[in-house]
């Protein structure tokens, strides 16, 4: 059997063959649009991830924003945040610029925080937020009647529209959007933590007031504007508030209780929310009565009316 014929010649040093694969090129695709010197996400169009972006919640985008410095400068992007805000209100654009920045005004609105977690949280008790509505005019009707539509009072003060028809007109009223909730809190009569009694609040609010300074530093307060005593049975604790301007509009559905107040015996809390109105109902056993408070918040003395509270609380 013939010798298999060995190789001859020296073995080339390890260094040279290094060097011999480092010489061979390496294949592959790269993209035309992509640069080396600049951010990798820039080869994407950016109005793309923009609406993109408008599909996520404010709790995505914050997680997508820390991912990355392009991500951040993208997602911090004001018309973002005015657009995730409008979508998740459910309200149309306010005419007038915002006074804060959008994602400020996101925050504020779904960070969970209400009236009473800055003013009297001794008092509170429960919450249930019922969502936002717009305010196009400046002058509001508000009321605790809801078997019939309400008709415009006539008299010359609030107090006196109260007495003679359960409705008063309140004008300069800051428009754009609010956010309405229900609040349950301790009865205010006796001033003690320990009483058991409880009292229904509709609390709306401007959007921007837990933003304002004169909020924040206390310089704004609460006052009242008129108190209504109903001395008789009432079948349930109700409040509402409707824009003048499309106080028609809003009726159809708010006065239409058999679709939203529940059964007379369903002591559940109700309430309904439409562009531009809100209204609550609480179905009441067997009463002597209610008596009704109507608060106002202004900006400053002269200021608009930011924040309006309606409180129902048993005779």
């Amino acid at each position: 059997m013939p010798k298999r014929k060995q190789r001859t010649g020296a073995v080339q040093p390890l260094k040279t063959q290094k060097r011999m694969r480092r010489a061979k090129p390496i294949c592959s695709c790269t993209s035309p649009r992509f640069t080396s010197s600049g951010p990798a996400f820039t080869c994407y169009e950016q109005d793309v991830w923009t609406e993109i972006a408008k599909f996520l919640d404010g709790k995505s985008l914050v997680m997508l924003a820390a991912t990355c410095r392009w991500f951040h400068a993208l997602v911090m992007d004001g018309s973002i945040w005015r657009y995730l805000c409008l979508r998740d209100l459910q309200v149309p654009a306010p005419r007038h610029p915002a006074a804060f920045d959008w994602k400020k005004l996101y925050i504020s609105a779904f960070n969970g925080s209400h009236s009473y977690m800055f003013r009297q949280p001794e008092k509170h008790i429960d919450w249930m937020r019922i969502g936002a509505f717009f305010l196009e005019s400046s002058s509001v009707l508000l009321t605790e009647r809801l078997s019939n539509p309400p008709k415009f009072p006539k008299e010359d003060s609030i107090q006196k529209m109260l007495e003679s028809s359960g409705s008063c007109v309140l004008n300069n009223v800051k428009p754009g959007i609010w956010i309405a909730d229900l609040q349950l809190v301790r009865c205010p009569v006796c001033e003690l933590n320990t009483c058991d009694g409880t009292m229904q609040t509709l609390d709306a609010r401007h959007i921007e007031l837990f933003l304002s300074e004169g909020y924040q530093d206390g310089s704004w307060e609460y006052e009242l504007i008129g108190i209504q005593d109903v001395k008789k049975h009432v079948e349930g604790a109700s409040g509402a508030i409707f824009d003048v301007k499309h106080l028609k509009d809003s009726s159809t559905s708010v006065f239409n209780l058999k679709s939203w107040v529940g059964k007379p015996n369903d002591w559940q809390p109700k309430a309904v929310i439409t562009m531009h109105a809100v209204a609550v109902n609480t179905n009441l056993q067997r009463n002597e009565g209610l008596q009704v408070k109507y608060h106002v918040m202004r900006a400053g003395a002269e200021g608009e009316v930011v924040s309006i509270r309606i409180s129902q609380q048993l005779l």
